[in-house]
This record gives structure tokens, C-alpha cells and sequence, in this order.
């Protein structure tokens, strides 16, 4: 019985080290891997079947960028393309010639460098979603630049592995790689790639967004809570599949466009209830699978070759990217995040090195060496997100260029010289732009009143300005930001954030700029609506309260017209 015994052996250890991890103060993944090695073939005792392991571990792949799509909509993806797509260009371009370059010092062929340097440059997505998810960051405007990052590099890394083969073999002396004598060309190669990626998007885009919500609507129609949950888990399974079969698409990326098609259905939050318990099993198989792949002798044999490729992982990349999102004006803790989230390798570095060694251009211990560095990335990964915060702060009070740095001048950070006079008195300061702010600008700008957005997204703030409409970038707590907006002169001030502990700042702030200013809130419940009226919010609105009042309306007008 492989299947069960590698089931139960992985889960019941993983249990058990992930228990023993935590009470040293570790992450529970960290007693994951070594589950893993522990079950793996280079260490004595029980092994269990790499092959059923590491399957098993890509329906944890499968799973978890399912849930990521359900939670990531193709407006964010679009939102986060100006840093996403020339920030995972260029820093991939920057650690593949760090790691090539290395490999060359090692004296291994111009290819075989190549392919390993490519190998250290993508990052996991599996770990990034971990590491977000327990920091409760995966929604925040960092967690949203990261995974965007991530599927930029997912879209990249498919192409090199369908390129990966013709390229060694125009490397090759006689125009062909040893693997595939009958190589097809570049051209038609990279055309072939884009052209099926691209219809596997417009599929999903144009046709699977009206099928999957309605096959998930005609399943809830039938009461039976465990179908739908298996049409959830068959629905993402499926898709994946089918990407990797029919269109050469990676089951990763196929899996988060599933979840992105079914992100605009009134059936995401419970879609992504009912798969989680499913989504967090199969992540721990993943770290299994990857500890199983662990030879400990790599550490004695190798130990420099072991800590270059970590520092070029874990420094090499985090430095690259952290200056790309700076250069690109993006405030110091979003560098820093996106650099965190980026110091680690997992699934697609594991692929390509072994296509690069079925290809015959890596040594053997070019597996050896990708492994050691994921495995230590990826342990070290939840403390480098941990020091974030300490080494902003740090960096801030100790570097006077990084003060200036960070309190640069930013021009969606302040009114354009020629905002009309309309909108710098007797206006309506709107703090938010999500679900209910948009409703709320919607209908002032309807009635013709003049309103100021502030919003912290600073891709929500070029769109309001693309839009015609006025909007400035920054946090409603501070100061600077509030005056840019013109709150001294403002008439009133709506704060629409669903969090009531960022609406206190926010509060203080501008009953410290003008103490006569008439705030209204949204509120989350009547305890926190009575703290807020305490703090000297005029008004607030509950969203039960809010549909009771409106379902009262209508309730009244349906009467009305019957009478």
C-alpha cells in the first residue's frame, strides 16, 4: 500500500517535527522538512515512494494557487503589472547571471550555467503564499506586488522550459541537443508558447468565467454540501490538468486562473472555505517532498559551493529586487517585503534543473546544490519576514539617505498644480477606495460633489487620475497626507476602511488639523461604532444596519404599490 504508508508516514511525522518546531520557537515548516529528510532516500530507516510524494506535493502546488486566484482578482493582477512584470524581468536576468557566473568559477559549461543560474532566479510561490497567509499580509498592497510578481515569473519560467530544449540544441556543435536530435526552431518554439498561453488566458477569460460560477450555482442548488465541495476541488484539479495537457501551461498557473475566473462569483468565499482544509494537507506534503530530496553528505562534501548558492538566494535576489521596487518609487517597507518574499526557491527550480540534467548540459550536483539552497531558504524564510520591520526601522534611524529616501517626493503623494478650486474647499475627503468607497465617489461624483480620494494604493490613485477624478496617495494617520488633501478647508471627511483600529488615527489626525471637521465611519459592529462616536466620528454606519435600512426601503415601496 505506497500510497497510504507515504501518507500516513509523511502527515504523522510532519505532525509531529511541525509540533516539535513550534515549541522551540520555529516555523512549523522547518519541522516539515525535516520530516522529509528524514523519510528520504539518503538517510537510514523508512523511505517513502519519492514519486507518490512528489505527486502528491503538486496537488498542494495545484491547491494553493487555486486559493491565491480566488482571492486575487484580474484587476489587482492588472494593478500591479507597472512593478510586477519589469521588477521579475530584471531580477530574474540579475540572479541568473549571478548564479551563471558562479558556475563558470566552478568551471561548468556556458549552458549548464545558464540553466543553473535560471534555477536560483525563480522563487516559490507555494512558500511566499505560506509565509503571507501567516502574517495575514497576502491581501495587503506588499502581499498583492509579491504574488504578482511570483505569477510573472511562473509565466516566464513556462517559457523557458518549453524553449529550454531548443536553445541547447542550437547550443550544441551540430545544431542538435543530445535529447532531441529533431529540435524545432526558436521562433516557432517561442510563437507556439505564446500562442497557446495566450488562448489558455482568453479560454479562461472569456469562457470559463461564465461556466464555472454557473456550474458551482446549478451544484448549491442542490443543498449537498459535500458536492460542492467536490466540484471546488474538481474544478481545480481539472482546469490544472487540462492547462498542462492541452496548452503546455504549467498545472500552478492553470490552477490560479481557475480560482481567478471563479474570484468574480458570489461563490469565491465559500469556494475557498471548503477547499482550504484540503489546500493547508497537501502544502505540508510539499515540504515533505522537498526535504526528501535532501542529501545531507552535500554539507560535508561541498559547504562553500552550499553557502554561495544560499547567499545568492537569500542576498543576491533580495538585494536585486529591493533596489528594482525602489527605483520604480515605491516606499522602503514594500521593498523590503517584496525582497523577503523573494529569498527562496522551491517547485519550478526543482524542474528545471532536472530537465537540465536529462538534457545532459548540469553535472550531478547541480541537484544537490538547488536542493541545500531551497532547503535553507526556505527554513530561513519566515525570519527574514520577521527582521522587516526592525531593519526598516533600523535603517531609517542610522541612514540619513535612506530618511530622504524614504520621504521622497512622490507626485500622486499631493494635488496636481491645477486641481480646480472646486475641490480644495467645502469638499468631501474620501479615505478608502475599495468595495465601498468606490460606491460612495460613484455617487457623489454623480450628484456633481466635489470629492478628494485619499487612498494608500498608489496603482487605485493613477487610475482615479486617469479617470479624471481627484486622488492623492498615502495614510489618512498622517499629517502630510491629510493636508495634501486639503482636509483644513474640507466639509467633510468619510473614512470607509473596514478596520476601525486605522480609522482612530486617522481620526486624531484630522480633528488635530481642523477640531470643527464632521467625520462619518464605517463601522464593523455596534461596539466599535460606540468607541468611534466616542472618538468624535459624527456618524457611522454598520453593514447590517446599512442592508436592514435598505431591505426596510424596499420592503416599504413593494407594500406601498400593493396598497
Amino acid at each position: 500500500m505506497p500510497l497510504i504508508v507515504t501518507l500516513a508516514a509523511a502527515l504523522g511525522l510532519a505532525l509531529l517535527l511541525g509540533f516539535v518546531a513550534l515549541r522551540l520557537r520555529l516555523p512549523a515548516l522547518v519541522g516539515y522538512l525535516v520530516a522529509g529528510v528524514a523519510l528520504g532516500p539518503h538517510t537510514p530507516g523508512y523511505v517513502a515512494d519519492m514519486g507518490l510524494a512528489s505527486q502528491l506535493a503538486e496537488i498542494g502546488v495545484m491547491l494553493l494557487m487555486f486559493g491565491v486566484g480566488l482571492h486575487f482578482s484580474v484587476a489587482d493582477l492588472m494593478a500591479v503589472r507597472r512593478v510586477a512584470v519589469p521588477g521579475a524581468v530584471v531580477q530574474m536576468a540579475v540572479a541568473t547571471a549571478m548564479g551563471a557566473g558562479l558556475a563558470v568559477f566552478w568551471g561548468w559549461s556556458l549552458a549548464g550555467a545558464m540553466v543553473f543560474g535560471l534555477a536560483l532566479s525563480v522563487a516559490s510561490t507555494v512558500v511566499l503564499l505560506r509565509a503571507l497567509e501567516a502574517r495575514g499580509t497576502l491581501e495587503s498592497h506588499e502581499g498583492r506586488i509579491a504574488v504578482g510578481w511570483l505569477v510573472v515569473e511562473d509565466l516566464a519560467m513556462v517559457l523557458v522550459l518549453v524553449l529550454l530544449p531548443a536553445l541547447v540544441g542550437l547550443a550544441s556543435p551540430a545544431g542538435t541537443s543530445p535529447g532531441d536530435a529533431a529540435a524545432p526552431s526558436l521562433g516557432w518554439a517561442v510563437l507556439r508558447t505564446l500562442l497557446a498561453v495566450g488562448a489558455f488566458v482568453a479560454l479562461m477569460l472569456l469562457v470559463g468565467r461564465k461556466l464555472l460560477p454557473r456550474l458551482l450555482w446549478l451544484i448549491s442548488r442542490t443543498g449537498s454540501r459535500e458536492l460542492f465541495t467536490l466540484a471546488v476541488i474538481a474544478v481545480a484539479l481539472g482546469i490544472a490538468y487540462g492547462a498542462s495537457a492541452f496548452f503546455g501551461v504549467s498545472v500552478a498557473l492553470g490552477a490560479f486562473f481557475a480560482g481567478l475566473v471563479l474570484r468574480e462569483s458570489e461563490f469565491s468565499h465559500r469556494a475557498a472555505e471548503e477547499s482550504l482544509p484540503f489546500r493547508d494537507a497537501f502544502a505540508v506534503l510539499f515540504f515533505v517532498s522537498v526535504g526528501m530530496l535532501f542529501d545531507p553528505k552535500v554539507l560535508l562534501e561541498r559547504p562553500l559551493q552550499v553557502l554561495a548558492v544560499t547567499a545568492i538566494i537569500m542576498v543576491g535576489k533580495s538585494v536585486a529586487a529591493m533596489g528594482l521596487v525602489l527605483l520604480l518609487r515605491y516606499p522602503l517597507q514594500a521593498s523590503l517585503s517584496v525582497a523577503a518574499s523573494l529569498a527562496q526557491i522551491g517547485e519550478f527550480s526543482f524542474i528545471l534543473v532536472g530537465l537540465g540534467a536529462s538534457l545532459h548540459v548540469l553535472p550531478p550536483e547541480a541537484e544537490s546544490l538547488v536542493v541545500a539552497g531551497a532547503l535553507f531558504s526556505i527554513a530561513l524564510n519566515p525570519l527574514l519576514f520577521s527582521l522587516v520591520e526592525p531593519l526598516r526601522r533600523a535603517v531609517l534611524a542610522r541612514s540619513a539617505w535612506a530618511r530622504s529616501l524614504d520621504a521622497r517626493p512622490d507626485p500622486l503623494a499631493e494635488l496636481p498644480a491645477s486641481t480646480a478650486e472646486r475641490y480644495l474647499a467645502r469638499h468631501v475627503v474620501v479615505v478608502g477606495y475599495g468595495t465601498v468607497g468606490q460606491q460612495l465617489v460613484a455617487a457623489l461624483v454623480a450628484q456633481d460633489v466635489p470629492c478628494v480620494v485619499v487612498e494608500q494604493r498608489r496603482e487605485r490613485v493613477e487610475a482615479l487620475r486617469a479617470a479624471g477624478l481627484q486622488a492623492v496617495a498615502g495614510d489618512a494617520a498622517e499629517p502630510e497626507t491629510l493636508i495634501q488633501a486639503h482636509i483644513h478647508q474640507a466639509r467633510l471627511l468619510v473614512v470607509t476602511v473596514p478596520d476601525a483600529t486605522d480609522t482612530y488615527p486617522m481620526i486624531r489626525t484630522a480633528h488635530t488639523l481642523r477640531p470643527e471637521l464632521t467625520v462619518l465611519s464605517r463601522a464593523p459592529n455596534e461596539a466599535e461604532a460606540a468607541l468611534l462616536v466616542e472618538a468624535g466620528v459624527a456618524q457611522t454606519v454598520q453593514p447590517r444596519e446599512a442592508m436592514a435600512q435598505v431591505l426596510l426601503q424596499h420592503t416599504l415601496a413593494q407594500w406601498a404599490k400593493g396598497a
